[in-house]
């Protein structure tokens, strides 16, 4: 069986989600899942597992600086020989930065003198730190819901809108990919959303935020690292 056969099959193997926040768990558990990645070429699974490893808190270590998450995610970012898998890379590390930036700021932590974090907005974040979106409602819309949930005080509230705005921007990458590999990596970037919709609870919800401020703040003088 040719690569393009084997990741037609696998696709079609697949089983559909039901809508984010109804499905109870994920479409298939992580065994299953797994099983099917067999058909995976060994390339193609380096870069998924670098993808997912890279998107995942879990993976990190809990004394991780910012300096080192910057630097693996350079790397995952620079083994990427995909566009598509580039972009929505790309778009969930914007959404980290602003969202670690909105709670800093929450922590009254002042304005970083350079660069922050791993973004397109960088260095537009810094210069308009006062701001309740940064000046960024225009091209990050869920960005002023963002910030009243912080200021609310409502994790769950928070990580539901970050992971509905990340299913959204998967779906849509989605619907350009029918049987290639970046649909299968797609899949699973899905998959995990679900699963991590699954494991969340409001308690869990803000003891995770609450570590990765506590962190950011104790990492402060490395936010100066360009993207």
């Amino acid at each position: 069986m040719s690569v393009a056969d084997a990741y037609i099959a696998l696709i079609s193997s697949l089983p559909g989600s039901e809508r984010l926040f109804v499905a109870k768990q994920p479409p298939l558990s992580r065994l299953r899942l797994d099983r099917r990645l067999k058909a995976l070429s060994a390339k193609d699974t380096k870069i998924l597992n670098s993808i997912e490893n890279t998107l995942s808190w879990s993976a990190y270590d809990m004394d991780v600086t910012d300096a080192q998450a910057v630097e693996r995610c350079k790397r995952t970012l620079k083994n990427i020989p995909h566009a598509s898998l580039r972009t929505l890379f790309n778009e969930r590390m914007d959404m980290r930065t602003i969202v670690a930036a909105m709670r800093l700021r929450k922590h009254g932590v002042e304005p970083p003198s350079g660069p922050f974090g791993f973004s397109r907005w960088s260095r537009h974040i810094p210069a308009n730190w006062n701001d309740p979106t940064f000046r960024l409602e225009t091209q990050v819309p869920w960005a002023s819901q963002a910030n009243q949930l912080l200021d609310s005080d409502d994790p769950l509230g928070l990580e539901r809108l970050l992971l509905s705005v990340s299913h959204t921007q998967l779906k849509r990458h989605a619907a350009r990919h029918m049987f290639d590999f970046e649909a299968v990596a797609i899949y699973v970037l899905i998959w995990n959303i679900f699963d991590r919709w699954a494991q969340s609870n409001a308690q869990e919800a803000a003891t995770r935020f609450e570590h990765l401020a506590q962190q950011a703040m104790a990492d402060i003088e490395y936010q100066g690292i360009s993207a």
